[in-house]
């Protein structure tokens, strides 16, 4: 099958792509995917160059790639909810590649109406943003959050989570951004105007995917007793400084009925998940590059189908 390895911890020019690597093993658990696409998220080029080597571990040479969508080719001998010619969608492993082999308790159908393409941009991020507001916020109406990075694929899927659970949502965003996120119907606040951040309220909870002093600047607006949930880093000693604060960070884990969900709600106009472009497979180490430079939107990779 095609795919796109590295066989060492490096830059974009480290994923090399072949045309002959080995196609996945079907178990008895497992549904063969003919890949559609995959999507490049910050976590690819992070374990790509080795800064997350600690966390994520890989045994090289390695085939990167969280999102898939596609079409089954072939079910293991326990699966009942699948058959070839489904259309799919998933968080996997190794989904820069033609084939990938996934757990069945994992994968979604994919509903008619969804682009199949495009849907590849869907898992991760959807269920980063949702497992974000569920931990900071639970599911009590009324609590106010305000979501970093609003406009970003994270942000916009924590948005969409927070609104759908009845939440006073505040899309923080930079002032730049503000009529966009405006569209987002939730109240707005500019991040990186430091006067507009003290004169606004305090609030129950922060989703944080943005890090860094953006999120430093948030912790002093949530209340005692409140949450700070976070997908990116933080400041080193930032959450000592308010131990009344709930800290705790997310990672994000498979759940085939919430991606099904957001997959349906995309369908139906509910759910608006920008792709900015869509490119070769073969063209991975341009897609990591560009992306990883900030400011290329959601990519995703195709494959041959």
């Amino acid at each position: 099958m095609q795919a796109v390895r590295i066989y060492e911890y490096g830059g974009p020019e480290k994923l090399t792509f072949e045309e002959d690597v080995p196609d996945p093993v079907l178990g008895n658990d497992s549904v063969l995917i003919e890949t559609a696409a995959t999507s490049v998220n910050p976590i690819d080029w992070k374990v790509r160059s080795g800064a997350r080597q600690k966390d994520f571990p890989l045994r090289l040479p390695a085939i990167l790639g969280i999102d898939v969508s596609g079409v089954v080719r072939a079910v293991g001998g326990n699966v009942r909810t699948f058959k070839p010619g489904d259309r799919v969608l998933a968080m996997a492993n190794a989904t820069y590649a033609g084939l990938v082999a996934v757990d069945g308790s994992v994968l979604a159908h994919l509903p008619d109406g969804c682009d199949l393409v495009d849907s590849a941009a869907i898992p991760l991020v959807a269920m980063t943003g949702d497992q974000l507001v569920r931990l900071v916020a639970g599911a009590r109406r009324g609590r106010s959050i305000i979501v970093t990075g609003a406009l970003g694929s994270v942000g916009r899927a924590a948005v969409h989570t927070a609104k759908k659970l009845g939440l006073h949502v505040i899309a923080a965003v930079r002032a730049a951004q503000l009529g966009a996120a405006s569209a987002l119907g939730v109240e707005t606040l500019a991040i990186d105007d430091r006067a507009a951040i003290a004169r606004f309220a305090m609030v129950d909870a922060v989703a944080d995917t943005v890090g860094g002093e953006t999120a430093a600047a948030l912790f002093a607006k949530v209340k005692d007793g409140g949450s700070f949930g976070y997908a990116s880093v933080l400041p080193e000693g930032i959450a000592a400084k308010y131990p009344a604060v709930t800290v705790t960070r997310v990672y994000a884990r498979p759940d085939a009925s919430k991606i099904r969900e957001f997959a349906d709600d995309v369908r139906d106009g509910k759910f608006v998940l920008p792709v900015s472009r869509r490119m070769a497979l073969r063209d991975a180490p341009e897609a990591h590059a560009l992306a990883q430079s900030g400011g290329a939107g959601k990519i995703v990779l195709v494959t041959g189908r």
